[in-house]
């Protein structure tokens, strides 16, 4: 009896040993580094992902909030009802508008964001060949508007654009032109916003790749008889893809939504995704429909990035 009290106390003190050796093998500082960027996008991001797409299944309705219920119970009555609508999706489909509104944000984003690549690029090569002191000091221009308010940035552009602003009066001064130009109000203010608000996004990115890569490389092509042209596109360019694949992303996302600077700077001709969901949501009241359009935006946006992903993965693998 003794034998086997023994037997079952050290059976147990064994499986806790094993649990407790178990708890300190985990590397609890790592987990805390994955877990906790998990938690946040998870509150911040999954979770409000998940009520936009349930609205977005859901159908207009004069209440508040101002959509039907996407499941209804009665508990006496033991009865539940499943409401999924798919509605505001085929309306998507069926209506030019919002086709139209689409294939315009990704036209603006797109021509944006190469404009913003060609002035960013030297900005980022500069900086990446300065020596430290010049370094910190073009860093530090480049990053200096984000310490002033979007807003701000957006209405002083206002001033510098209208017919009687800054940019007019020094033309006219000059005789270049003989009437105000318009400036304002027209697609391309839109350009010129998108392009000075998110340029630090594309130069940061491109900085970093640069300043990584080996100047070596280019004296040893200037040795072997290559052109600066052709080591630029030889060596400098192809080192610069991670970066220009980055900033890229991180101008061409953000501006496909951009409601603020077309609200602003852009005409009533200038149609983006952003102020139509804005006047889905605030003028229309439609939030199954703004939500739609949110959704199908998201996934417009996402499936580019999953390629890049996915050939970026190919191109490691071989």
């Amino acid at each position: 009896m003794s034998i086997s009290t023994g037997s079952v106390w050290v059976d147990g003190s064994s499986s806790r040993m094993q649990r407790y050796n178990i708890f300190r093998r985990v590397n609890w500082g790592r987990f805390a580094v994955v877990a906790i960027p998990a938690f946040w996008l998870g509150i911040f991001f999954f979770i409000p992902f998940l009520v936009v797409f349930k609205i977005s299944l859901s159908e207009t309705a004069i209440a508040v909030p101002p959509y039907t219920p996407l499941l209804e119970w009665d508990l006496e009555e033991a009865y539940i009802n499943l409401k999924i609508s798919l509605g505001n999706y085929l309306y998507l489909l069926e209506d030019a508008f919002y086709l139209e509104a689409y294939l315009s944000s990704i036209k603006i984003a797109a021509i944006s964001t190469f404009f913003t690549l060609l002035i960013a690029f030297p900005i980022a090569y500069l900086i990446a060949r300065s020596d430290g002191s010049r370094r910190a000091l073009l860093l530090a221009l480049v990053i200096l508007p984000f310490w002033t308010s979007f807003l701000l940035r957006v209405y002083a552009w206002m001033g510098f654009l209208k017919k009687n602003g800054i940019v007019n009066e020094f033309l006219l001064s000059l005789g270049i032109i003989d009437q105000p130009l318009v400036m304002l109000q027209t697609d391309f203010a839109v350009y010129l916003g998108i392009v000075y608000t998110y340029l630090p996004f594309m130069v940061l990115p491109l900085y970093s790749a640069l300043e990584k890569m080996d100047m070596t490389l280019l004296e040893a092509a200037e040795d072997l008889g290559c052109r600066p042209a052709q080591s630029f596109f030889l060596i400098t360019l192809p080192l610069a893809i991670p970066g220009i694949v980055a900033g890229c992303l991180l101008v061409f996302i953000p501006a496909v939504g951009e409601f603020v600077i077309p609200a602003l700077l852009g005409g009533s001709d200038t149609l983006m995704i952003g102020r139509v969901l804005w006047d889905e949501f605030f003028l229309n009241r439609d939030w199954p429909m703004a939500s739609a359009v949110a959704i199908v935006m998201l996934i417009v946006l996402v499936l580019p990035i999953m390629l890049i992903r996915n050939g970026q993965g190919k191109g490691e693998a071989i």
